[in-house]
């Protein structure tokens, strides 16, 4: 079986929810203490085992992409001030080994259209995993982990899943399941995936921003129709994969902050600050 080794970041959203910060920096490059929020989720894709990273990002993102890239100058004048040290947190050396791509989404159409900006990237034939970085998730195995781990298991696509309450089911895509005598260890089979459903969930089991899908996933991407909140829903693709391919779906360990909401941002720095040694220098 082949490795998993490219991993696709959407990054292109307007995080209309953060302004005025977002006005000029990217909601994705706000830091969680001292580390930007995506870097967290490049980081976890990495610890997973991935070689290529393609942000699905926007032209006026220019934060995003220099951020990944070598700064010369800084480094120059780091060596000269004696902080040598600085160099690895601005630039770590895991990063020698990657491949930053960068695909844009000229008009926001949905996680399912930011996605499918990739098509040129992935092969029909691969596996590859999408992480949401607005999600992030701390725990050992990380997410990412755990679904190749999954994947390995079940040569299939796997989905991270997690409780929610019934009312907030309609903010998410929820699922349903096969027989559970088709479980594989604790990859559960999936039937279907609703989105955001606003009655009758048909459980309380939400798909949360980590994906791990082959690459026919294009196919399926370049069929549908508007969905919810009348943009390209990834999970609509999935839904209509699901028909012709296995999904698995697996109860991730771990705790998540929504970083996409004021509240989970705060929780999440919070937590960060609790339980990491910080350098306050």
């Amino acid at each position: 079986m082949k490795h998993v080794t490219k991993a696709v970041l959407p990054v292109a959203g307007l995080g209309t929810r953060f302004l005025p910060a977002t006005k000029s920096i990217p909601k994705e490059m706000m830091p969680i203490v001292d580390t930007p929020l995506v870097e967290y989720a490049v980081r976890e894709a990495i610890e997973a085992g991935v070689k290529e990273i393609i942000f699905i990002t926007s032209p006026t993102k220019k934060a995003i992409e220099a951020h990944f890239s070598k700064n010369q100058e800084l480094e120059n004048l780091l060596k000269k001030s004696n902080k040598e040290s600085c160099i690895s947190k601005a630039f770590p050396k895991e990063f020698d080994e990657i491949t930053f791509h960068y695909a844009y989404q000229y008009e926001q159409l949905g996680l399912g259209h930011a996605v499918l900006q990739a098509n040129h990237l992935i092969d029909q034939d691969e596996f590859f995993l999408i992480l949401l970085a607005d999600d992030l998730l701390i725990n050992e195995p990380n997410v990412c982990k755990q679904l190749v781990e999954a994947h390995h298991k079940t040569s299939s696509s796997i989905l991270a899943l997690n409780k929610v309450s019934t009312e907030e089911t309609k903010k998410y895509g929820v699922i349903s399941f096969k027989d559970k005598a088709s479980d594989i260890s604790n990859c559960k089979p999936l039937s279907a995936i609703v989105e955001k459903p606003q009655t009758n969930p048909p459980s309380n089991i939400a798909v949360t921003g980590r994906y791990l899908l082959k690459g026919s996933i294009f196919n399926y991407l370049k069929n549908i129709k508007e969905g919810a909140q009348g943009e390209l829903q990834l999970t609509d693709a999935i839904n209509l994969a699901m028909q012709d391919n296995n999904f698995f779906g697996i109860e991730y360990e771990g705790i998540k902050f929504d970083c996409g909401s004021k509240e989970g941002f705060i929780r999440a720095n919070l937590h960060v600050a609790k339980t990491q040694k910080i350098n306050y220098e």
